[in-house]
C-alpha cells in the first residue's frame, strides 16, 4: 500500500475504543497495525453484542458491531503477555516497530517489562502512547475511567440536555462515546507530532493521554464562557449559549434546525419567513441583542416555522444561504444524497464469509486517496503470519508456543 504512513509499524496493545480508534486512524493512513489480544478472549468489545455481523446466509457470526467500528486495517495476534515467553515476543515485535499504543492501568505493564522505560531501552526512538482515564499522575491516576463517567465528571453532561424545569430535563450524556473518540483523535495527533520530532531529532517520546483531560479540553467555548464570566453555564437543550437563533424548531411535519451565525443571515431569514418586522426590532438587531432577548424571540420564530414542512423550509432557506437542516435518524443519514456522494458508507469483505458495512474515514486526500487494507480481523487471524514474517519464527516454533498457551 502507498499510504502516507506505510513506512510505520504500530503495536496496538489497547482495547475497547480510545486506543483502537487512534490505531485504526493510523491504519487508514497506511500504517501496519498489529493488534495484540488475549488468547481466547480478545478485545473486550468482541463480546459487546448484539448486534452481530451476519454472514452471506443471514446467520449471526461472532463478530460484534462494536468491535468492527474501531479495528479496520489491523492484523490480530493472540499473545498472553502474562507469560515470560509472551513478554519476550512483545519485546521482539516492539524492536521492529515505531509506535506502541496501550491503555492498561498505570503501572500494570511495568510488571511485565512492557512499560515505556523497559521498551525504550530496547528501542530508544520509540513513540509510546499511554491512554488512561485520568493520566499517569495525580491522585486518581490509578482509577479506572470509562466514557460515561468521564462525560459526567468532565462537565459535558452539565451542558447537555434541557434545563431541570423542562419536562424530561436534566443532565444527559452524548449519544456516542465522545470522550473516548476525542481522546483517540488527540492521541493520533500526538503520535504524529512525536514521529515528526523523531524523524528530525532521532528521539522517542512517552505520550500521556487522559480521557478526563481530553473531555475538559473539548468543552471549548463553554469552558471559555465560564472562565471569562465566572458564571456556570446553563443547559439550553438544542439552543446555543452565545448565538440566537441557533436551535431546533417544530415544523409542519417534524423539526428543523436553524443555525444562524450572523446578522446578515438573520435578516435574510426574516424576509423569507415573513418576519421582516423582527429584523428591524431593536431587541433583535444584533446577535448580542438576540441573546439577551432569546426568550422573546424564540416563540415568534417557532410560530412561523410551523407553517411549512422541514423539506420546504430547507429548500427555501438553503437556496438563500440561511444555514438550516433536518434532524435525521441514522437510516436517513446514510441515505442522504450528500452522505452517499461523499462515500461515508463503505463495504469490506470479511473472512467470516460476509460483507461488512463500515463508516469510512472522513479524511480526503486529493492526490493520494486513502486505500483501505483488510476488514476488522478475526481473533488471532494473523498470529502465525506475523510471528513468521516479522520475527522469522518457524511453523514448529509457533506450534510449540501455542501448545504452551502463550498464543
Amino acid at each position: 500500500m502507498s499510504g502516507a504512513l506505510s513506512h510505520l509499524r504500530v503495536i496496538d496493545l489497547s482495547r475497547i475504543l480510545a486506543g483502537p480508534w487512534a490505531a485504526q486512524t493510523l491504519a487508514d493512513l497506511g500504517a501496519e497495525v498489529i493488534k495484540v489480544e488475549r488468547p481466547g478472549y480478545g478485545d473486550d468489545t468482541r463480546g459487546w453484542g448484539p448486534p452481530f455481523l451476519q454472514d452471506d446466509h443471514g446467520r449471526d457470526t461472532s463478530e460484534t458491531a462494536y468491535f468492527l467500528c474501531a479495528n479496520r486495517g489491523k492484523r490480530s495476534v493472540t499473545i498472553d503477555i502474562a507469560t515470560p515467553k509472551g513478554q519476550e515476543i512483545i519485546r521482539r515485535l516492539v524492536a521492529t516497530a515505531d509506535v506502541v499504543i496501550e491503555n492498561f492501568k498505570v503501572g500494570d505493564l511495568a510488571r511485565y517489562g512492557l512499560d515505556y522505560a523497559s521498551l525504550c531501552a530496547i528501542k530508544p526512538d520509540l513513540v509510546y502512547c499511554s491512554i488512561t482515564g485520568f493520566g499517569q499522575t495525580g491522585t486518581m491516576s490509578g482509577h479506572a475511567g470509562y466514557d460515561f463517567m468521564i462525560q459526567g465528571m468532565g462537565g459535558l453532561m452539565s451542558l447537555t440536555g434541557d434545563a431541570d424545569d423542562v419536562p424530561g430535563g436534566g443532565p444527559k450524556k452524548v449519544g456516542v462515546p465522545v470522550a473516548d473518540l476525542m481522546t483517540g483523535m488527540y492521541a493520533c495527533v500526538a503520535i504524529l507530532a512525536a514521529l515528526a520530532r523523531r524523524d528530525r531529532e532521532g528521539t522517542g517520546e512517552h505520550i500521556d493521554m487522559a480521557l478526563l483531560d481530553c473531555q475538559v479540553a473539548m468543552l471549548s467555548n463553554q469552558a471559555q464562557n465560564y472562565l471569562i464570566s465566572g458564571r456556570v453555564p446553563k443547559r439550553y437543550g438544542n439552543a446555543h449559549p452565545n448565538v440566537v437563533p441557533y436551535q431546533s424548531f417544530p415544523s409542519a411535519d417534524g423539526h428543523i434546525i436553524l443555525a444562524i451565525g450572523n446578522d446578515g443571515q438573520f435578516q435574510r431569514f426574516c424576509g423569507l419567513a415573513g418576519l421582516d418586522h423582527l429584523a428591524t426590532d431593536a431587541r433583535f438587531r444584533t446577535n448580542a441583542d438576540r441573546v439577551t432577548h432569546r426568550d422573546e424571540l424564540a416563540p415568534l420564530i417557532a410560530d412561523a416555522m410551523r407553517g411549512r414542512t422541514t423539506a420546504s423550509w430547507c429548500e427555501i432557506l438553503g437556496r438563500h444561504a440561511v444555514p438550516c437542516g433536518p434532524i435525521n435518524q441514522l437510516d436517513q443519514t446514510f441515505n442522504d444524497e450528500q452522505v452517499l456522494h461523499r462515500g461515508m458508507r463503505m463495504n469490506m469483505r470479511h473472512p467470516v464469509g460476509a460483507t461488512v458495512p463500515l463508516v469510512a474515514n472522513p479524511i480526503r486526500f486529493r492526490a493520494h486517496p486513502i486505500e483501505y487494507g483488510d476488514a476488522p480481523p478475526l481473533l488471532g487471524q494473523h498470529t502465525d503470519a506475523v510471528l513468521m514474517d516479522v520475527l522469522g519464527m518457524s511453523n514448529a516454533e509457533v506450534d510449540h508456543l501455542r501448545s504452551q498457551g502463550v498464543l
